[in-house]
């Protein structure tokens, strides 16, 4: 068949196109997205026997387990994410900040209620990092525990093995997942299919297993286990952990894509594992220390560790690449200081890298394995953060949902109000094992919102400050027609903070040098509440008279700053200036802590040390360092 027949057959055939375009989202969401929700078999069950809280084998408790975790998928991961919370897109995109950029940018609350809405997204998205650093760890070693069940002389080798894992797959992260993410959601697909089958196998040989569907079983397990039930609640929201992946990666496979795979895929394969695990126990309750393995015929074990490790080292990559989106997003609305951010990939745009990030998981996840030294001490840490999270979700949706959509009170009240009794459920069993390593996610989340409120508030005091010792711009060109400084042939470029102050690099510059170029541009970059700002509304270009011009340049939160292209836009708005003829001026701030201000002291210094370790603006914007001249201010707050 010739090009032109087959170019001729694809456009007769839209249809064809769509669904093949389809299937590859779908199949390429399905090694991102469902990894660490797709990777829970390993743990969840086995920690509602066999953990802090593991109860007896019965074939009440089964049914009851099995019911509870069902239901869990079913109503928090269909119903709320799949069916509710993915409707609240920022512009096609989602995750707890993009949520929450959606409410400061379209809310019409103002002050108090606001700040608040804000704040509680903020820690939300903090929490995040503390389930980046846990996921990691609890899914390599759950998998590679399996060696002890092959081989139980090998035991000692399980923590070495999980680490060197780990460092692996840290160190692979400046190559970026471009290269092998053509392979992820193959090797997920098998999983799933796997552990699907290994569970029909199972649940054909006790098919009464099926009665666990009814609710009712659930309820009475609670009802008859009392304090203790409601502690395996905290193993059961095991199964759940990655929902909130769903959300996040919204932006990078479309609704539809995640949706399908869930309903055709995703959720069979989990339940018939679940179930399959259930009528193991029933017929081997010895079996409860890896009921997952239990599944597998002997001859094809080291077959199945292999692809357990493949497949939580995948699901660990999306959690990675997860918090490298988050710090970008964090460093993009101003909540964190400039760090080091390069692309890995030239076609996918969510495929960054965040050495700073990197670094600080690796040492943290490692940590969290030498420490809890098992899979299942670790999964007392596990579950905090993310019900923590999920509850802020359903807080933020509720504000969405009744200020921006303007959905019917009674009945919004009454969906909201279910989805918060399911988390606060979760949560308050988690918050249980709060002295069994649950507060480790906690204290991390705590540590990161701190920094994020401090370098919001510093800078904004900091903003203020270097704008109480300048002028407005229109003051500054006034006063130059009544004393004109000497003005020298070139073109100079000004970072600015404010685009309607000078800043105060200009200002010192002409102080100290006595001179000024000849055409002067103020270049502003502001971060939109929004992911993406098109080309065509993202320069504006003002002329201010006598060789003076303002540029803003809008970008979205998900996007970076790219000095060339803004020059670019802005030239064919009239500014006609040369990039390699510009003289581009910074002001570098010395932070000292000052007695007088709304920060207590310590803040204050905290505040000093992230700007001193804050990626400098020549790396950040990507200037040409030989036409880059830096001026110290001191600054007091």
């Amino acid at each position: 068949m010739s090009k032109n027949s087959e170019i001729s057959d694809v456009s007769n055939h839209p249809e064809q196109s769509g669904i093949k375009r389809l299937a590859g989202l779908s199949l390429a969401a399905l090694g991102v997205v469902f990894g660490d929700i797709g990777t829970s078999p390993l743990y969840a069950v086995r920690e509602c026997f066999h953990g802090e809280y593991g109860i007896p084998i019965t074939q009440g408790n089964v049914l009851g387990v099995l019911s509870l975790l069902v239901w869990s998928l079913i109503l928090i991961v269909s119903l709320k994410y799949l069916t509710f919370i993915m409707k609240a897109d920022n512009d096609g995109e989602g995750g707890i900040l993009a949520l929450t950029a959606l409410i400061i940018s379209q809310s019409k609350k103002k002050g108090y209620e606001r700040w608040l809405l804000v704040v509680i997204g903020l820690f939300g998205a903090a929490l995040l990092y503390g389930d980046g650093m846990i996921t990691p760890a609890i899914s390599v070693l759950s998998a590679v525990e399996g060696v002890q069940i092959i081989a139980p002389a090998f035991k000692d080798l399980v923590i070495p093995v999980t680490i060197i894992v780990l460092i692996a797959l840290f160190f692979f992260q400046h190559h970026g997942t471009a290269k092998v993410g053509a392979l992820f959601g193959p090797i997920i697909f098998v999983w799933f299919v796997v552990i699907g089958l290994l569970g029909l196998n199972e649940i054909i040989r006790y098919p009464q297993i099926l009665q666990a569907i009814m609710p009712w079983y659930g309820i009475s397990f609670l009802l008859s286990n009392h304090l203790q039930g409601f502690m395996v609640l905290g193993a059961v929201f095991l199964s759940v952990t990655g929902a909130e992946a769903l959300y996040a990666d919204m932006g990078h496979f479309g609704k539809r894509p995640i949706r399908l795979t869930w309903v055709l895929l995703v959720l069979p394969a989990l339940l018939l594992n679940y179930f399959g695990q259930g009528a193991l126990l029933l017929a081997f309750p010895q079996e409860s220390h890896h009921p997952f393995y239990g599944l597998v015929p002997s001859w094809a074990m080291i077959p199945m560790v292999i692809l357990s490790t493949s497949a939580t080292i995948i699901a660990s990559q999306a959690l990675i690449t997860g918090v490298y989106s988050l710090t970008q997003q964090a460093i993009q609305l101003g909540y964190l200081p400039r760090l080091t951010v390069t692309h890995t990939s030239d076609k996918h745009i969510g495929q960054i890298y965040v050495p700073a990030a990197n670094w600080s998981l690796m040492i943290a996840t490692i940590s969290l394995v030498a420490g809890f030294g098992s899979s299942s001490k670790l999964a007392a840490a596990y579950g905090v953060a993310v019900t923590a999270t999920m509850l802020i979700s359903t807080i933020l949706f509720y504000y969405v949902a009744r200020d921006l959509w303007q959905w019917n009170k009674f009945g919004l009240n009454l969906l909201v109000g279910f989805f918060a009794i399911i988390d606060l459920s979760f949560f308050g069993a988690s918050v249980t094992k709060l002295f069994q390593g649950a507060w480790f996610p906690l204290a991390i989340g705590l540590v990161i919102f701190t920094l994020m409120l401090t370098w919001k508030q510093g800078r904004g005091l900091l903003l203020q400050q270097l704008q109480d010792r300048t002028l407005t711009i229109e003051e500054f060109i006034q006063s130059l027609s009544l004393q004109q400084p000497y003005r020298v042939k070139g073109q100079a470029v000004y970072l600015t903070a404010n685009p309607d102050v000078v800043p105060v690099a200009m200002l010192h510059n002409l102080r100290h040098n006595k001179v000024m170029h000849s055409e002067v541009a103020l270049f502003h970059f502001s971060t939109e509440r929004v992911p993406r700002v098109p080309s065509s509304q993202k320069v504006e270009v003002t002329k201010l008279g006598d060789g003076f011009f303002k540029v803003v340049a809008r970008y979205g939160f998900l996007e970076f700053p790219n000095i060339r292209q803004v020059i670019a836009l802005a030239n064919q708005q009239g500014l006609n200036f040369r990039p390699e003829a510009i003289s581009f001026f910074l002001s570098r701030e010395k932070i000292v802590a000052g007695l007088k201000s709304k920060m207590i002291l310590w803040r204050k210094k905290l505040f000093a040390l992230m700007s001193r370790n804050a990626l400098s603006a020549t790396a950040y914007y990507d200037l040409p360092a030989g036409q880059v001249i830096e001026i110290g201010v001191l600054v007091q707050i």
